[in-house]
């Protein structure tokens, strides 16, 4: 997460190598076990992150633009709600179904550790001396508490017949609206799950395009 510009041996940008196409592959390979269990669920950890970006299809890898690790960090998580989305598509006539979710902002994990103070500064986490805000502080989430919904999407029954949806807080996301002037309960970069990064017919064009950057033929049969 907010890392430098770093690229794996493929020439892939790293956010999205580890966020998204770790998830395909991963997936990708435990697909006859996954059929085989009759009633297997997947469960990407995604991010309100993906509020920062839509995925790039002309240039993922910021080959031709500047390179904007929020934007990368955003992408990638919008990738993998658009892969749980059609993962959910072709599989759930195995009975396989699968979810993306928001862990929340989670205490304790070093997750950003890459990040520089000018960057948490911009993100608002913390004031001009570089201390996390009180408000900040105190919606932090524990580890437990940010592997509940993780948990929940994995096991609860509310979703035996619901698949491909984005959760957080133990419960299936607002679907924001794309009018400003329409007001929903999830407030934007603080709740709730962006449009684009449930778009069908995204979700179908990025399945195609990741078969390329892989190599893998991810072939649900």
């Amino acid at each position: 997460m907010w890392v430098p510009l770093q690229r794996d041996s493929r020439g892939i940008e790293s956010q999205l190598a580890t966020n998204y196409l770790g998830q395909y592959q991963l997936v990708a390979r435990l697909w006859p076990a996954l059929k085989a269990a009759n009633g297997a669920r997947v469960v990407n950890v995604s991010s309100l992150g993906h509020h920062m970006a839509p995925f790039n299809f002309n240039d993922p890898n910021f080959e031709h633009r500047p390179y904007e690790t929020l934007l990368g960090y955003g992408q990638s998580k919008t990738a993998s709600n658009l892969f749980a989305l059609e993962l959910d598509n072709r599989a759930k006539a195995f009975n396989v179904r699968a979810y993306s979710l928001h862990p929340g902002s989670i205490a304790g994990t070093e997750l950003g550790r890459s990040a520089s103070i000018d960057l948490w500064k911009q993100m608002g986490f913390v004031d001009e001396n570089g201390d996390m805000k009180p408000e900040v502080l105190a919606s932090l989430k524990t580890i437990p508490q940010g592997a509940a919904t993780s948990v929940w999407a994995a096991t609860s029954p509310l979703l035996n017949n619901i698949g491909g949806v984005y959760c957080e807080d133990g419960d299936i996301a607002e679907l924001l609206s794309d009018d400003p002037a329409i007001e929903t309960g999830a407030k934007l970069h603080q709740s709730g799950v962006q449009q684009y990064s449930l778009d069908r017919n995204n979700a179908k064009r990025l399945w195609l395009l990741t078969e390329e950057l892989t190599g893998i033929s991810f072939d649900v049969k």
